[in-house]
């Protein structure tokens, strides 16, 4: 329920006042979006229509792809939108609900990478238990897990939001709406707010880090054991697990294991992971694995050899 405040919309500053430089920021991230949905789809459909591409690591790639896709959206339309706008106002409603977005995606694509992560270490580590025990159920019902997860940690930040108070002003320096911006702008003592946001997003962006880092040491150290073509393709995939991990975590560490203070350099650090991370995804896991690599040239080769004998 909204608090009895007397702000009713907001009023977002952007990445620059500038319009010359807000001309640059559509087309950029104008590119950037559309990159973000052709290559996140493009994985989606690949791995939903080839049968080779039928492995945990696949089943949990087509739900890292989904949530880079929602969490991207959740941004960057309205980042493209208002790069053209004089005035970026966004509603109060339409601010809770993009924080709750930013939170539920950003917060799956964790447990994502964590369970792609698990899914790795059985793999090298319990080669002849791993069929059994990543098995299709289990990877379901680790995935519902995920999401029911993604939503206690989003519902904890959102009730947070809607107890701040508003009074004035309303003019967010941010490009975005999200707690951090937010709580500059509340009518009380945020303080135990920020304490409660760092031992929540905090907690859960440095603790998972810190746990995938482990998992893939552990797991490069159990390569000596293998044959030269097996730690060439393990590694091969480890290295683009963990390209990402630190892509996505390192500045979601920095924004939100911090006390409440502004530094000039948030907001591009913000939008490094909220739209860098979903774009360069695809690519590194496209580029780096040859088995999505075929997959996609065959399901595109048939589909074209299809069409041109209509």
């Amino acid at each position: 329920m909204q608090p009895n405040n007397s702000v009713t919309e907001f009023v977002l500053l952007g990445l620059t006042p500038d319009p010359m430089r807000q001309k640059i920021v559509f087309v950029i991230f104008f590119i950037f979006y559309m990159g973000t949905l052709v290559g996140n789809l493009l994985i989606i459909v690949t791995i939903r229509s080839s049968q080779t591409l039928g492995s945990p690591m696949y089943f949990f790639l087509f739900y890292l792809s989904i949530a880079d896709t929602c969490f991207s959206t959740s941004i960057a339309p309205r980042l493209i939108v208002d790069s053209l706008s004089a005035k970026k106002i966004i509603s109060y409603n339409g601010c809770m609900t993009q924080v709750f977005a930013l939170h539920i995606f950003g917060c799956m694509e964790i447990f994502v990478l964590i369970l792609m992560a698990v899914d790795r270490y059985m793999a090298i580590r319990k080669p002849l238990h791993y069929p059994t025990i990543m098995r299709r159920q289990v990877c379901i019902i680790l995935i519902v897990l995920a999401w029911i997860g993604s939503f206690i940690h989003s519902m904890a930040q959102i009730i947070l939001a809607l107890r701040l108070p508003f009074c004035g002003p309303n003019l967010i320096d941010h490009y975005c709406c999200d707690l951090q911006p937010l709580l500059k702008l509340a009518c009380m003592d945020t303080y135990m707010i920020n304490l409660l946001l760092v031992s929540n997003s905090g907690a859960i962006c440095s603790s998972s880090f810190v746990i995938l880092m482990i998992s893939y040491f552990i797991i490069l150290r159990s390569l000596r054991n293998h044959s030269a073509e097996g730690r060439k393709k393990a590694l091969s995939t480890c290295t683009s697990h963990i390209i990402v991990v630190i892509l996505f975590f390192g500045p979601c560490i920095f924004m939100y294991t911090r006390p409440p203070t502004t530094f000039p350099m948030d907001k591009m650090v913000a939008v490094f992971y909220t739209i860098g991370t979903p774009f360069l995804n695809p690519l590194i896991y496209t580029l780096r694995n040859a088995e999505v690599k075929n997959a996609m040239r065959k399901l595109w080769h048939v589909r074209i050899t299809s069409e041109s004998k209509r």
